[in-house]
Formats: structure tokens, C-alpha cells, sequence
């Protein structure tokens, strides 16, 4: 069976391309399709499987693909082959799934609907204009992007959803249901490590995007006193910087995934106040035994359950993240009981369902 994958972009690695890491390995002679590729971004993980970019590929757009979001539709209309497939399995927040790749069945894994779409405040961090002014620049657009995601979500069979949250999105803007299959969390790496007793601080991870809401982590703590340790880099890392007033909070660039792992054995709690499609970083926390403070929205809510792996706070409130570690602060949790629930999360449990849609859809896997 002769199968194409497609993704959005490869010139970053996050929780979308640890999923599409994971189909590789199901598919390991998958050819893969994608706009745009940086090996160096993403550790050469994909060079065996890359087969073909887009017309955008260029290290201007690597660097500043937000800048070119109008144009991407275009890049995936035109980004072809004459290969033959079987199947085609799209990995995708918007654009993968458009790409022009076909095959008698299409199933696509959606992390989300095209945010820059459907959500326009996911523009607000692009840098070239105050945002009332790119609000009127980008509503047009937003309005044709919607049109071609429409129709390019016509292009699929099946589709499966990272959460429930994300199902009643598909269904709201493309009018089809979804099948849920939880990110796989690689439970070889991210394990709890029982015999470490906590430390002191609290952990923060993730891209620095606006909407990932790391300034509430940071005010909060300022208040708190208590310290805090924030992984990850991206475009808000300066803005994000000048907010701190507390010595107590830390920036960690960047760490291997066994160096994360062990910041999260050690780490009392992880601070997650963003709304996620679903939510890697908090589930990966779970798998190490770790209770997540999150905001109640978004794949969160399937993620903790409430006051036996985690505690949720209403509002996205520099006040509201304060009152709930002050409560974290007075309450117990039971590490081995997190970790055992977050095996539902594990790369074990998506590669079973997986396998499990494309026998039901008539692809039978073998090994």
C-alpha cells in the first residue's frame, strides 16, 4: 500500500510534529508533502520520508512564515506530484489537509480548523501593524480563508480529531463529525519517576505565542513569590522577559526531552492558563506524575481531572492563577494515581486506535 503524508510546515517541533512523528512510524515508507522544511529546526527527524515542498520553501518564509499565511493556500494548491497512492493522511492545523495530493481515501488527523481562518486573534502576534489596523487588513483575508478551508475539508473522508474540543469545531465550521484520537504522549520518555520527591518550583512550557498566556504565568508569580521555571522560546521570549520582576522566575530556553521529563518529576505543579486544542505539554506532564493548574477551556478539560490530577481557575487572571496555586498550595495529589491515568494518552493507545480506524476504513495495517 503506497501512502502520502501531508503536514502544514516543517520549520518548528512541537506537539503537531510529535504526532506526525508517530505516523511515520506506522508508515515508516510514507512520502511526505509540506510547504516548508527545515531539517535543522526539526532535527532532521523527517529527512528519510521528505518528498516534496512547496513554492514557499525558502528560508525568508522558514524564518517568517506567519508573514506569508494568504499565500499558503495557493503554495498547497500547487503542490503536486505524479506519484499513485493508496492513501493519504493528512497531519494538520489548516493548510495539510489542502495540499494537492490525492488518493481514493483521505484521512486527515486535525489538530484544529485554520485558526487564521475561523479565529483572527491567532494574527494578533504578527509584527508589521498595530492591531486595529491589522484587524481591517486581515478580516478580508480570514473571510477567503475560510472559503478555501471549506473546501479543502470537502477533499477528506474521515476525519479525527485531537479532542472532543476540537470534534465540535470540525463539525461547526466544515458541518462533519469527527472521530477523537488522543496525541500520543511517548510514555518510554515521559514516565513518573517516583522515587524523586518534588521540588520547590513551578514549570511553565511551551512556545511563546500571545495566546499560550505565559504573561499570566509570570504576573502571578511575581505576586507569589515562589519560583518558577518557564521552558521554551518564540516570537513573545523579549516581550515575555520585561514582565519579569520576581528573581525567583527562570527562562530555559531549551532542553532534550529526557531533561524535560526531569523537570517535570521535579516541578510541584505546571502552570497551563491557555486555551489548547488539546494540549500536549499538559498531558506529557500528567504521563511524569505531575498535577497541571489549568485554565477551564479548551482540551484541558479532558486532560485533568479535577482535584485528583489538577485543579482548574475560571478566568484567564493574573488574580485567578494566584487564588488557584495559593489552593494548589493546601492540597495533595497522588503522583502514581496522575501518571496511571495518563496512559490513556500514550503513544500505545493512539497507535491501536489508529490502526483501529484503518481497519474499520479497509486499510489493513501489517506490520
Amino acid at each position: 500500500m503506497r501512502v502520502a503524508v501531508l503536514h502544514d510546515y516543517l520549520n518548528q517541533f512541537g506537539g503537531a510534529e510529535r504526532v506526525l512523528q508517530v505516523i511515520l512510524d506506522v508508515f515508516p515508507n510514507a512520502d511526505l508533502y509540506t510547504l516548508l522544511y527545515d531539517k535543522k529546526k526539526t532535527f532532521g527527524f523527517f529527512e528519510r520520508n521528505i518528498k516534496k515542498t512547496s513554492f514557499l520553501d525558502n528560508a525568508l518564509v522558514r524564518r517568517k512564515h506567519r508573514a506569508f499565511i494568504p499565500f499558503m493556500p495557493m503554495a498547497a494548491n500547487f503542490l503536486r506530484s505524479r506519484e499513485s497512492y493508496d492513501l493519504v493522511i493528512s497531519s494538520t492545523a489548516g493548510y495539510g489537509k489542502g495540499i494537492a495530493i490525492r488518493a481514493p481515501y483521505h484521512i486527515s488527523y486535525c489538530h484544529s480548523p485554520l485558526r487564521y481562518a475561523w479565529e483572527i486573534d491567532y494574527l494578533k502576534d504578527l509584527p508589521f501593524a498595530p492591531w486595529p489596523l491589522k484587524e481591517m487588513i486581515v478580516k478580508p483575508i480570514a473571510k477567503r480563508l475560510q472559503v478555501w478551508d471549506k473546501r479543502s475539508s470537502d477533499c477528506v473522508n474521515l476525519f479525527l480529531a485531537n479532542s472532543h474540543f476540537i470534534a465540535r469545531k470540525i463539525h461547526s465550521y466544515y458541518g462533519r463529525d469527527a472521530v477523537v484520537i488522543y496525541p500520543p504522549v511517548d510514555t518510554r520518555i515521559f514516565y513518573p519517576d517516583l522515587q524523586t520527591s518534588p521540588g520547590d518550583y513551578y514549570l511553565m512550557v511551551g512556545r511563546m505565542l500571545y495566546y499560550k498566556r505565559f504573561d499570566l504565568g509570570i504576573q502571578a508569580f511575581n505576586r507569589l513569590r515562589l519560583p518558577l521555571k518557564i521552558v521554551g522560546q518564540g516570537p513573545e521570549t523579549a516581550k515575555l522577559k520585561t514582565l519579569v520582576t520576581s528573581p525567583r522566575i527562570e527562562f530555559v530556553p531549551f532542553v532534550s526531552d529526557r531533561d524535560l521529563r526531569v523537570l517535570y518529576s521535579g516541578a510541584k505543579a505546571l502552570i497551563f492558563p491557555q486555551i489548547e486544542d488539546f494540549g500536549l505539554v499538559a498531558a506529557e506532564a500528567q504521563a511524569c506524575g505531575l498535577p497541571v493548574i489549568a485554565y477551564r477551556g479548551g482540551g484541558a478539560e479532558e486532560i485533568v481531572e479535577e482535584r485528583k490530577t489538577g485543579i482548574f481557575f475560571n478566568e484567564q487572571r493574573c488574580s485567578a492563577v494566584t487564588e488557584a496555586v495559593r489552593l494548589f498550595e493546601t492540597m495533595p495529589f497522588d503522583r502514581a494515581y496522575i501518571a496511571a491515568r495518563a496512559t490513556k494518552f500514550s503513544r500505545f493507545e493512539f497507535e491501536k486506535q489508529l490502526r483501529g480506524v484503518l481497519r474499520e476504513t479497509g486499510f489493513i495495517y501489517e506490520a
